[in-house]
């Protein structure tokens, strides 16, 4: 009699287990809830995902990759009803498109002390085309509110089983529980990567079946907090956990096995090979003219590289369009000046290599497009250009789709880790993309104090490298109204006339203005309050959390100097004056300095901040916070004049 208890105690276990992770099990409890009970800050939580992935054999004797998908979302807060709009993205490129199917999708509330259902209607699900070859498909539930749960469910039919979803675990908000199933066909031999610090359980076994045998792998895993974004990170996607498949063979029983992307010179060599990528270096007649005129034999490395370059760079207009493989194809793409990032990037490669120069394709991934993990065809959807000049071991890498790059400096989204070098035989070679050299910002400020109320004073901010690109990008083109309106909101405190900025071909930018400051001086009595770095100073420690997760990631390495002098009235003389500071950190990562003097009524402020490691770990994060408080307290001491006697 026990053992009957005891199996249908276990019975009604596994029951309500499965019930649990189901669709359509909302309970009053559930919608009662008013906030996360381990977060209740979230707008919302997935009280759970689930999933799976199977192979279907079809009648073509090809497989068809399955992926059914479960969602189960509750939404705590107004600020949170973004939740109610989900999307699926799904490729319709090549020759067999994937095919979204969304369904089970409802809104349940509390009415009372009932809980009322309310079906997803058909004007609520609308398809978009994302990208050339990508739509996707979105949704809106209806009747949602605070304290409302969406239920949803999608299934994508693919025919292309290197397209491998990647399965995410972790959201903004809290992830209640998770689980996630696939079932691999024993010939089809996939690599697999977890990204992210959340514990994912993994269980396998073997699965028999009418047409093959499958390898079962189950993830799971439970109270995964919500991803808080966090200042000084390129992108949070490379430290989300997320599951990822790569196809990396496919071992037939029958016939020899058939590899894909095994190394990254697999890799290197099948894009390279593509006629959309190596195929378009191979045509000459659409330049020659145009190249022949530009350069001789006379001419050096260097001086062809920058003529070509900014022949490039000037005649072609980025469409917008990211890729590794040309779009219009680089013959079209010059006809009518314009091109993705391939058409224009492939063609300097090619006009540079008929100058001959050793110019060669640098292929990327851009930051939001994340890190790559492991060799993948699909990692890279960038491309640029690379010339070493007279034998030099150092590349130049250079990117003619951006009207404000020079030699050595590309855009700030391509300085992600690594690129692949890829040579003309297909060979590729890693490529560091971080600059090595410092970017330099010095701004001077001549000033005076005028009716001891106010400050006046001229500006000038010069800068070179990445400092001077951030500037081209920002002023470039604008009228003097419009730079005088984008300088304003960023320096709030001060009036601005006369603006200006300068860039010319080989030097650091410049920009110029005059400035009239009320904010800069307090009265107390008879005594004047004057902030020492004026309207520059750091009033905000960028470091407020009280933890830190990811590492603490800078765009590059730079040096900022300001140097500031400041006449006093006749009648005033200074009687304290901050004393200097000089910070560094543990590995000398960062430097900051602050210095000043006064001199026949001139007040002199020096302070320089150095960056010199573009990442820090996040152990680092208490000193850090630390580093930057002294920075903040520092410039907000005062320099306090006196009436002289």
């Amino acid at each position: 009699m026990k053992l009957k208890i005891s199996l249908l105690f276990l019975l009604i276990c596994q029951i309500g287990l499965s019930q649990k992770y189901k669709l359509g099990a909302v309970t009053a409890d559930e919608l009662k809830e008013k906030t996360h009970p381990k977060d209740t800050s979230a707008l919302g939580a997935v009280l759970f995902k689930t999933g799976k992935t199977t192979f279907n054999l079809t009648n073509e004797g090809s497989f068809e990759l399955i992926t059914e998908v479960f969602f189960k979302i509750k939404i705590y807060k107004k600020e949170g009803l973004g939740l109610a709009d989900q999307k699926v993205s799904y490729y319709t490129g090549g020759s067999g498109s994937e095919k979204v199917f969304i369904s089970d999708a409802y809104t349940y509330n509390l009415v009372g002390d009932k809980v009322e259902k309310t079906k997803l209607k058909s004007e609520s699900q609308f398809k978009e085309e994302a990208t050339e070859n990508w739509s996707v498909k979105k949704i809106t539930f209806p009747n949602v509110k605070e304290g409302s749960i969406i239920e949803y469910s999608y299934k994508i039919v693919s025919p292309y089983v290197h397209n491998f979803r990647d399965w995410v675990f972790q959201y903004k908000i809290p992830v209640n529980y998770v689980e996630y199933q696939t079932y691999i066909p024993e010939i089809l031999k996939y690599r697999t990567v977890i990204s992210g610090f959340e514990k994912i359980l993994i269980d396998e076994k073997v699965v028999p079946g009418n047409d093959f045998n499958s390898i079962k792998y189950t993830y799971t895993a439970s109270n995964i907090p919500g991803q808080k974004e966090e200042e000084f990170v390129k992108n949070i996607s490379n430290y989300t956990s997320i599951l990822k498949y790569e196809l990396a063979a496919i071992e037939y029983k029958t016939k020899p096995s058939k590899n894909f992307s095994l190394s990254w010179a697999d890799v290197a060599k099948t894009i390279y090979d593509n006629p959309d990528f190596g195929g378009q270096l191979e045509f000459r007649s659409y330049y020659e003219d145009e190249v022949g005129a530009l350069i001789n034999k006379t001419m050096s490395d260097t001086e062809k590289m920058t003529i070509l370059f900014e022949f490039v760079q000037k005649n072609m207009n980025w469409n917008e369009k990211e890729s590794i493989y040309c779009d219009l194809g680089v013959k079209k793409a010059f006809k009518q000046k314009v091109g993705n990032t391939a058409d224009i990037n492939l063609m300097l490669v090619a006009m540079l290599r008929h100058a001959g120069l050793n110019a060669n394709p640098v292929i990327l991934s851009t930051r939001d497009n994340g890190i790559p993990v492991f060799p993948s065809r699909s990692a890279f959807n960038y491309v640029i250009a690379a010339v070493r000049i007279n034998g030099s071991p150092n590349q130049i890498l250079l990117d003619a789709s951006s009207k404000n790059t020079v030699p050595n400096i590309i855009p700030i989204k391509t300085l992600n880790w690594e690129g692949k070098l890829l040579l003309p035989k297909g060979e590729s070679v890693s490529i560091y993309l971080d600059p090595e050299k410092h970017s330099t910002k010095s701004i001077t400020i001549l000033a005076k104090i005028v009716d001891n109320t106010s400050i006046e004073g001229k500006f000038r901010e010069t800068a070179d490298a990445y400092h001077a690109y951030l500037a081209k990008s920002k002023y470039s083109d604008l009228s003097e109204k419009t730079l005088q309106e984008n300088l304003v909101k960023k320096y709030e405190t001060i009036e601005i006339e006369q603006a200006t900025f300068k860039k010319e071909t080989g030097k650091p930018t410049q920009v110029n203005f005059s400035f009239t400051s009320d904010n800069a001086i307090e009265i107390i009595g008879d005594k004047l309050y004057v902030s020492p770095l004026l309207f520059l100073g750091m009033d905000e420690n960028p470091f407020q959390s009280e933890t830190r997760n990811f590492p603490i990631e800078f765009d590059y390495i730079q040096k900022n100097n300001y140097t500031i002098s400041v006449k006093i009235p006749d009648d005033y003389e200074v009687e304290t004056f901050p004393q200097p500071l000089l910070l560094q950190t543990n590995g000398a990562e960062i430097n900051y300095s602050f210095k000043g003097s006064e001199t026949n009524g001139m007040l002199q402020i020096s302070s320089s901040f150095d960056i010199n490691a573009s990442i820090l770990e996040a152990a680092d994060y208490e000193m850090l916070k630390s580093f930057f408080k002294e920075i903040v307290n520092k410039e907000g001491e005062k320099i306090v004049l006196k009436k002289k006697k």
